[in-house]
């Protein structure tokens, strides 16, 4: 049962270790965007109402926080706003706010929290960050292309290494359904099932094609093709024939092609079953999986209404999603980290205020400094705090040092002490910051 103490059910705390780990992957990704081109956007935690219902599907509207009116209003109880549920509504309400203000092609990256009204699980949150990547108002093929290699470095960067991009089409899997005589009308329906065939066994998709409507051999057939091994050659195959099935190819060979010089041969392969069923995709699709990880680590693909169906101007689009949250939990916790670069001592009550000073005089060098601030106390206790916060170096000043004109200084890894004149302890802090 929780306690009074715990954060909301779906939310966690972060302390110290876990800020900074955070942090440093944050700092990886936006250096990575912004090496591509792309430009930071931060838009508000909470939107209206109406500009986020009806755009995730009535499931999706389901999980979206409201927030109720406020002062007069509140009695109501209705709502008018809401938390934002993701990046991308926001981006094409600027689209459409900002945009004769906005570049062409406008190459935006945000990483920001969003929220969600849905049940809390193992790995599972109501609170968590998303970090996009997406460039609208170009449909080269150059811009997916650009999209994935970024995602990519980004991943390497941060230290992955054992990740695999599965690449596919929106077109080869409409070439799909034409070549294997599957109906229009659950052409969609089709494409969600064969999506599950990571997460069911063949003969389960194969059923669940049936109870759409495919004929048993025909959906037996789809489904053996698409688990093969030489799944991709058959495939060009059957696809001879369709428009859309070979233009697909294209620009799967094409994606390829581009990034060869950048993403190593064997991190990224063409994917037949690999299938996304979200409807809005319209051409380059991908997902980036990893051995023992339900589920993607990122994902992307090319869709050229989608801004237009969000509200936003009828421009083509295509972008890449980081799951940073996943990829965190994958990483090796990081090692604490040292809380001060030096520690100033306090021998007693008259000198609190000149040590206050000679931590003023670490911090203009550059230096996280603190004094100590249990009151004055023996030298032996205050090194241990000082070992404790993982100072490396730890500024003495007692009654000889003050009659002395001077302030010890002790390396705490090698336990060398020197005598400074205090008038030089700023220059020699600097110097020492530099040799460190």
């Amino acid at each position: 049962m929780p306690s009074q103490f715990d954060p909301p059910s779906g939310t966690r705390d972060f302390l110290a270790a876990d800020v900074e780990q955070r942090e440093h992957a944050f700092g990886v990704i936006r250096a990575v965007a912004e090496r591509y081109g792309f430009e930071p956007l931060q838009t508000p935690a909470f939107e209206r109402l109406d500009v986020l219902l009806g755009k995730y599907g009535d499931e999706g509207d389901k999980l979206v926080f409201k927030i109720l009116r406020r002062g007069e209003h509140e009695a109501s109880g209705e709502a008018d706003l809401a938390l934002r549920y993701d990046l991308t509504v926001p981006l094409a309400r600027v689209a459409a706010a900002y945009g004769s203000q906005l570049p062409v092609p406008y190459k935006r990256y945000a990483i920001g929290p969003v929220w969600r009204a849905d049940r809390p699980g193992k790995d599972r949150y109501r609170e968590f960050v998303q970090c996009d990547l997406d460039t609208l108002g170009s449909s080269s093929v150059l811009a997916d292309a650009e999209a994935l290699c970024a995602q990519h470095d980004a991943l390497a960067e941060l230290g992955l290494r054992d990740f695999t991009i599965l690449l596919n089409s929106r077109r080869v899997l409409s070439g799909l359904l034409e070549a294997f005589g599957v109906p229009a009308g659950i052409g969609i329906q089709v494409l969600i099932s064969l999506d599950k065939l990571d997460k069911m066994p063949p003969a389960g998709v194969v059923a669940e094609l049936t109870d759409r409507g495919l004929a048993t051999a025909e959906a037996g057939e789809l489904v053996d093709t698409l688990i093969a091994p030489d799944a991709a050659d058959r495939l060009r195959v059957a696809l001879k024939h369709s428009d859309a099935g070979v233009a697909g190819l294209d620009e799967v060979d094409t994606v390829l092609s581009l990034v060869a010089g950048q993403i190593p041969a064997e991190r990224i392969a063409f994917t037949p079953r690999m299938v996304r069923g979200l409807s809005y995709y319209t051409g380059p699709i991908w997902e980036l999986v990893a051995p023992g990880v339900a589920g993607s680590i990122g994902s992307g693909g090319r869709y050229d209404h989608l801004i237009e169906a969000l509200g936003g101007p009828d421009v083509p689009g295509t972008g890449a999603s980081i799951g940073v949250e996943r990829i965190l939990a994958m990483l090796a916790a990081a090692a604490p980290r040292a809380r001060l670069d030096v520690a100033v001592t306090v021998m007693s009550p008259a000198l609190s205020g000149p040590a206050f000073g000679l931590a003023g005089t670490a911090r203009a060098a550059g230096l996280r400094a603190s004094v100590y601030l249990g009151g004055s106390g023996k030298l032996g206790k205050q090194l241990r705090w000082a070992s404790d916060s993982g100072a490396r170096w730890c500024l003495i000043y007692g009654e000889k040092e003050a009659d002395a004109g001077t302030v010890t200084v002790r390396d705490m890894v090698s336990g060398e002490q020197t005598a400074i004149p205090v008038g030089d302890l700023g220059e020699r802090l600097a110097a020492l910051r530099g040799d460190s």
